[in-house]
């Protein structure tokens, strides 16, 4: 046996026990990634009284939609942020924390109201963890595993990280499998490869799948593992979270300001700007509203923190790629993250792309089902032939 052959042997080994091995949970997780790309076509057909608005702008206060948010969620779940619509016709979207134990994830439990932006009408509202495709989410992002009790990565995440680079070495030695020993690309691309219908339908799909797989692998890998993600492209580590509640601290029973007065100290930093979106005070330190505006001609919204005891207002800087003094800064940005989310969900890719992450998302499970098969059948021939011998 040449060193060619020995090497084709490895890989179609590596790529028959990936398949065969990973076959159950990797069809899971490309399916829901699938759907998920579909994500708010879905929400609105599943739930179109929600998007059932009465007029294309949001022409209230927002003090008045965060009313009438605290009045749907009544003695369930407390006020924590009003997401005003970004787009003509789309509905206000208030948050609120529900007291108890926590959700999926480790997570706070919350619920979401819908509410018509003209008018201040209540058009829906639920807990949107038990929505399908906040579950599909779960499912595509962790598998539905319990949260790590360390402070390092969840171990859903983790799982689903090495799935990808399994996804992407089986797309490697699909690729290196599925060239033509004889004969060039052109001979690779007919149907007929083999006699069996399964194998050319296996060789045929796994060819112009191939790439899109291997980029959804790659990235789903970058989303995965973000902090050996950033080394490697020489971005600064995420800085440490600060000691005390954290991200997920409940907010305070009884806020000094109003979401009125909170939005009104926040404006008067930027002159002109546009209220998109408001967090009410959580526990901590220094309690403080976190509002954002939309500045006329600024490329990114503005964040400014009204404290709750005061009144005082300061505006939430950039830290650069050096860090910054702590005063109030934010955590450093980067342009390969959100790409790498875009890329991996679709989102602003236009149609096309859209339409070939549903098409890679779908083609695992053909590749998993056709490729099994065709071992089971590969198994019974080869014990058949033994027996003959015997």
């Amino acid at each position: 046996m040449t060193l060619l052959s020995r090497l084709r042997r490895l890989w179609l080994d590596v790529h028959l026990w990936i398949g065969a091995g990973l076959v159950v949970v990797l069809i899971p997780l490309s399916v829901t990634g699938a759907i998920l790309v579909w994500h708010d076509p879905i929400d609105r057909a599943l739930y179109a009284g929600r998007y059932a608005t009465s007029g294309p702008t949001a022409s209230l206060p927002v003090q008045a939609y965060a009313d009438a948010a605290q009045v749907a969620f009544g003695d369930e779940a407390r006020l924590t942020q009003v997401r005003l619509p970004q787009n003509a016709g789309d509905p206000v979207v208030a948050v609120g924390r529900i007291e108890g134990a926590p959700g999926p994830g480790g997570r706070p439990r919350t619920m979401n109201a819908w509410i018509d932006p003209p008018t201040g009408a209540l058009l829906g509202k639920a807990e949107i963890a038990k929505q399908p495709t906040m579950v599909m989410h779960r499912i595509h992002g962790s598998l539905m595993l319990p949260p790590s009790s360390g402070p390092g990565p969840a171990l859903g995440r983790q799982v689903v990280g090495w799935l990808g680079w399994a996804m992407f070495v089986s797309c490697a030695t699909g690729l290196w499998l599925w060239w033509p020993r004889r004969g060039g690309v052109r001979q690779g691309l007919r149907w007929r490869r083999g006699a069996s219908t399964l194998f050319n339908l296996h060789h045929l799909i796994g060819f112009w799948v191939c790439a899109p797989l291997a980029v959804l692998s790659l990235t789903g890998v970058y989303i995965s593992f973000p902090q050996t993600s950033r080394a490697l492209f020489g971005l600064p580590p995420p800085p440490p979270r600060a000691a005390g509640p954290g991200r997920f601290a409940p907010p305070i029973p009884a806020p000094s300001l109003t979401v009125g007065q909170a939005v009104a100290a926040a404006r008067a930093e930027a002159t002109g700007a546009v209220v998109t979106e408001v967090n009410t005070p959580t526990r901590g330190d220094e309690p403080a509203w976190r509002v954002q505006l939309k500045v006329p001609g600024a490329e990114r919204p503005r964040t400014v923190q009204v404290v709750d005891a005061t009144g005082a207002a300061k505006a939430v800087r950039e830290r650069g790629p050096g860090g910054g003094d702590g005063q109030g800064a934010e955590p450093p940005k980067d342009g390969i993250s959100p790409l790498m989310r875009q890329i991996h969900d679709g989102n602003g890719m236009g149609p096309a792309w859209q339409a070939i992450i549903f098409v890679a998302g779908i083609a695992p499970a053909v590749l998993g089902i056709t490729g099994v098969v065709m071992w089971l059948r590969r198994r019974a021939r080869r014990r058949a032939v033994r027996h003959g011998q015997a």
